[in-house]
């Protein structure tokens, strides 16, 4: 994605990823692993949720979501604000690696598409490379826009805000 600036989450508009599908070969994430695609393909694949942006913790072995978001997630239109700068200015996010996908205990959702192709299963009705429109993931309620979730800066105790919604 072309991220330029810190106001990314407010001028980029995440439609213009699928606007020319027409370039990718029809359906290439069912016939491609996810190390054999391109980074725009492997872009395509994020479908905007925003949930892997939430603070997780790991207990006893299992990792637990909670329902504290990086401070940097604007969970209005799951952008992150400083995209360009993320990993300079956030020294524990994640960037979503094939690594990161296969990694134990599992910390990404699991409607990830990532992780659902990579486990062989297909992508779901509502993910926008199937339904051509980067809102489904939200009308789908599917991503974390309207959900009640608060910034890491408001949390003292992770283990108080701990969540078990079913799409993670």
């Amino acid at each position: 994605m072309n991220q330029k600036s810190p106001s990314f989450a407010t001028e980029y508009d995440p439609q213009s990823r699928y606007d020319d599908l027409a370039r990718f070969e029809p359906e290439f994430w069912k016939k491609k692993k996810l190390e054999q695609m391109s980074k725009a393909e492997w872009e395509l694949l994020c479908d905007g949720c925003g949930k892997c942006c939430l603070n997780k913790i790991e207990i006893k072995g299992k990792i637990k979501f909670t329902n504290t978001r990086c401070r940097f997630l604007n969970c209005d239109n799951c952008l992150c604000r400083i995209y360009d700068h993320r990993f300079e200015v956030v020294p524990d996010c994640r960037n979503i690696t094939l690594e990161a996908v296969r990694e134990k205990p599992r910390w990404l959702p699991k409607t990830c598409a990532y992780w659902l192709l990579d486990n062989g299963y297909d992508l779901p009705a509502w993910h926008p490379l199937i339904t051509k429109r980067a809102d489904s993931v939200h009308q789908a309620h599917m991503s974390l826009q309207g959900r009640d979730v608060i910034s890491e800066t408001e949390v003292k105790n992770y283990e108080d805000h701990l969540i078990d919604w079913p799409d993670l």
